[in-house]
C-alpha cells in the first residue's frame, strides 16, 4: 500500500515539477491543498487523518493536528521557521520534524534590502501617484552611507549585512550569539540593543519567534529610535508589537516601517493598513523561483528520509 503525503504550500512545485516528480518516483500518493489559501487548524486536522507525511508551509500544525494524524510519521516544513509547528507535541508523538535550512536565505535577504530601499524612497506611494494620473514628487531619504542595525545575525541577517556593505553603510548588529569572525571580516560591529536602536537609521529584524523574542520591539524601543529611523521586519510578525508600532508611526515617533510578516496573517482589519508611512507585503520574502525550487526539493528529501527509514535529513531542533 502506497504512503500518502499531503502538500499544503500553494507554491510547492509551482516553478518546477521536480519536487512532485520526486514524490511520484517514490510511489507516494500525493494530495494537495486546493483551497487556494492556508489551511486552518480544523481543516488540517481533518486532512491529516490518514496521511503518512505532511509537507507544510505556514499552516498551524498544533497538538490537535498532530494527534489527528494517526499514521503521521513526519512533518516537513517547506521553509525555515518552524514556529507554526508544535515540536514538543511532535516529539511526544514520535513524529519527526524536518525543514529546509538555507533554501531561502538569499531571497529573504534580497527582499529585506528591497523593502528598506522601498520604504526610504516611498516606492509604493510613487507608483500609486503615477497610476492615479498625477505627477507629483515625494521626498525620500538616501540609504547609501547610512547606519543599519541588524538584529539577529544568522544566515539571513549576515546576508543583509553583506548587502549593506555594498552601499557603504555603517553596519551595527545585535545577537546573543555574536559571530565575531564574520563581523571582523566585513567590518560589522556588535553593540548592545540600546546602542543599536539609538544609532541606526534602518533597523532590520532577522530572529526566530520564541517566547523570549515575542514583542521584542515595542513602545520602549521605538522611543529610543531616531525620529528619522525605519524598521524592517521579514522574520515573524510577533517580534514587533503591532499596536505599539501603529502608535509610533501615527505619532511620527519613527519615520516609517516595512513589514512582510504580521501577527495574524492575512492582516484583515489590522490598523497598520490605515497608515501611509508603512510598506506592506504578504509574507513573500522567500517567493522567488530560486528559493521555491530549493525548498521543494529539500522538503521532499527531508520527508523521504523519514518515510524510507534512511538517515534523517534536515531535522529541526
Amino acid at each position: 500500500m502506497s504512503k500518502k503525503v499531503l502538500v499544503t504550500p500553494r507554491s510547492f512545485g509551482k516553478t518546477s515539477r521536480v519536487p512532485f516528480e520526486m514524490l511520484e518516483k517514490l510511489g507516494y500518493e500525493v494530495l494537495v491543498n486546493k483551497t487556494g489559501k492556508q489551511l486552518s487548524e480544523d481543516e488540517l486536522a481533518e486532512a491529516v487523518k490518514d496521511i503518512d507525511g505532511l509537507i507544510v508551509g505556514l499552516d498551524p500544525v498544533t497538538e490537535k493536528v498532530l494527534s489527528a494524524g494517526k499514521n503521521l510519521k513526519v512533518v516537513s516544513k517547506y521553509g525555515v521557521g518552524t514556529d507554526n509547528i508544535d515540536k514538543a507535541s511532535a516529539r511526544e508523538l514520535g513524529i519527526a520534524v524536518t525543514y529546509t535550512p538555507g533554501a531561502n536565505n538569499e531571497s529573504v535577504a534580497d527582499f529585506a534590502f528591497s523593502l528598506m530601499l522601498g520604504a526610504a524612497r516611498s516606492v509604493g506611494k510613487l507608483d500609486a501617484v503615477v497610476r492615479s494620473g498625477r505627477w507629483e514628487k515625494i521626498i525620500g531619504t538616501e540609504v547609501y552611507g547610512k547606519t543599519i542595525g541588524i538584529i539577529g545575525t544568522g544566515a539571513i541577517g549576515k546576508g543583509m549585512a553583506k548587502r549593506a556593505t555594498g552601499f557603504d553603510m555603517n553596519v551595527l548588529a545585535f545577537d546573543i550569539y555574536p559571530d565575531q569572525a564574520f563581523a571582523d571580516k566585513i567590518g560589522m560591529k556588535y553593540v548592545d540593543k540600546e546602542t543599536l536602536l539609538k544609532e541606526a537609521d534602518f533597523i532590520s529584524l532577522h530572529v526566530p519567534l520564541t517566547k523570549e523574542m515575542h514583542h521584542f520591539i515595542g513602545r520602549e524601543e521605538f522611543a529610543l529610535m531616531k525620529k528619522t529611523a525605519f524598521i524592517i521586519n521579514t522574520s515573524r510578525g510577533g517580534i514587533v508589537n503591532e499596536s505599539e508600532l501603529y502608535d509610533a508611526l501615527k505619532d511620527k515617533v519613527i519615520a516609517g516601517a516595512a513589514l512582510d510578516v504580521f501577527e495574524v496573517e492575512p492582516p484583515v482589519g489590522n490598523r497598520l493598513l490605515e497608515l501611509d508611512n508603512i510598506l506592506l507585503a504578504p509574507h513573500c520574502g522567500a517567493s522567488t523561483t530560486d528559493a521555491t525550487d530549493r525548498m521543494g526539493v529539500m522538503a521532499v528529501e527531508g520527508l523521504a528520509s523519514i518515510l524510507e527509514g534512511q538517515e534523517p535529513k534536515y531535522l529541526a531542533r
